[in-house]
């Protein structure tokens, strides 16, 4: 089984991605390096927060991604969704095609899927889903996910306390935008996002 791990920096992301937007379904990819069975998830580029189909938009961010993961000397190594659900986890049909589809240029690839009702705990708030053929399935492990010795893991295990307090105290998520809100307003950088992160993490 192949180790990932999520740094500060994508971690953050994910999070502001899921609370600038609570009650509508959120992607994006992740972006990151792998060798000898390890998987760093360096970054994350988000996508869409209204999206409902393999749309023509959705094909151009992927593409937009791919491009900057590229030019960043690293690969999109998967894939993130939430739910406009916070209590479900399911791996949509949408996300499946574009997992698999990243999939397609890194065999490691890897889905997780945001869990709502758990997100802002002491927990993760991911979900992991592996694919298995030709489909996806919840990788559920023993120790459980992001635990010490599970094959998930968070740089640091105090990060979802610390993405809480910058949404709470310094409201950062608010400066988060994805490929939708670029389409809205073009001076958002919504493939760096460097102005929603803590300067220890940039």
């Amino acid at each position: 089984m192949t180790s990932y791990v999520i740094s500060s920096r994508a971690y953050f992301k994910i999070f502001f991605h899921a609370a600038k937007h609570p009650h509508r379904p959120i992607n994006g990819v992740l972006v990151g390096e792998g060798e000898a069975g390890i998987v760093t998830i360096v970054d994350i580029i988000p996508l869409l927060h209204h999206w409902t189909s393999l749309s023509p938009m959705m094909e151009i961010g992927l593409d937009l991604a791919g491009r900057t993961a590229e030019s960043m000397h690293m690969k999109l190594v998967g894939y993130y969704q939430a739910s406009e659900r916070i209590d479900d986890t399911a791996l949509a049909p949408v996300g499946e095609k574009i997992a698999s589809k990243v999939k397609e240029g890194f065999s490691a690839a890897i889905a997780f899927v945001i869990d709502g009702d758990r997100l802002g705990t002491d927990d993760a708030g991911l979900v992991p889903y592996v694919s298995q053929g030709s489909s996806w399935r919840c990788y559920t492990t023993t120790p459980p996910d992001f635990t010490p010795g599970s094959p998930f893991q968070l740089a640091s295990a105090d990060l979802p306390a610390r993405a809480l307090r910058l949404v709470q105290e310094r409201c950062l998520h608010q400066k988060f935008g994805d490929f939708d809100d670029h389409l809205e307003d073009v001076t958002i950088d919504w493939l760096k996002n460097k102005d929603c992160l803590p300067l220890d993490v940039l």
